[in-house]
């Protein structure tokens, strides 16, 4: 199960099915094979910049808004995986900035937040080689294009993403 909320209005009035795309995108990660339980859950935030600012102050000790947070939850807590916040701010400028489509960055941003709570990181390139494919395999599914290419605008194309657990 995934518990989407929504606190920041924005997403809606951009995607106004929002909610379902996160479930799919965030149940899509969770069904991947090699890791896959039908009974883990998660919790996924769509807020505001500021918002995700705070948490990234206070858990992080970094004092800025970022795209996409996660927290995974205790071993204690299964089945729950964890939860993962995203600003609409910062998700929209990079959607803007790269050319993409903001749906396509949401379910991006998600599935790469929902692999975090799996176990899966890009702290060094054979983790994040990992990581990556894992990402674009799950998004060609839903018919994402590669969020990875470096046709996309910005710059953004060969960068992996800056989030951290």
């Amino acid at each position: 199960m995934i518990d989407v909320e929504i606190e920041d209005e924005a997403w809606s009035s951009a995607l106004p099915d929002v909610e379902a795309l996160v479930e799919r995108a965030a149940q899509a990660a969770i069904d991947i094979p090699a890791r896959g339980d039908p009974e883990r859950t998660a919790a996924i935030l769509l807020t505001d910049d500021d918002a995700v600012a705070d948490l990234n102050s206070r858990f992080r000790g970094k004092p800025t808004s970022t795209n996409v947070l996660s927290f995974p939850a205790a071993t204690t807590a299964y089945p729950h995986l964890g939860d993962v916040a995203l600003a609409y701010g910062v998700c929209e400028s990079e959607a803007r900035a790269q050319g993409k489509p903001l749906a396509d960055h949401l379910r991006h941003l998600v599935v790469h937040g929902l692999l975090h709570l799996l176990g899966y990181d890009h702290e060094d390139e054979a983790e994040g080689d990992v990581m990556e494919a894992l990402e674009r395999s799950i998004l060609s599914q839903m018919g994402v294009p590669d969020p990875y290419d470096p046709a996309f605008s910005g710059g953004a194309g060969h960068d992996r993403l800056s989030t951290e657990p």
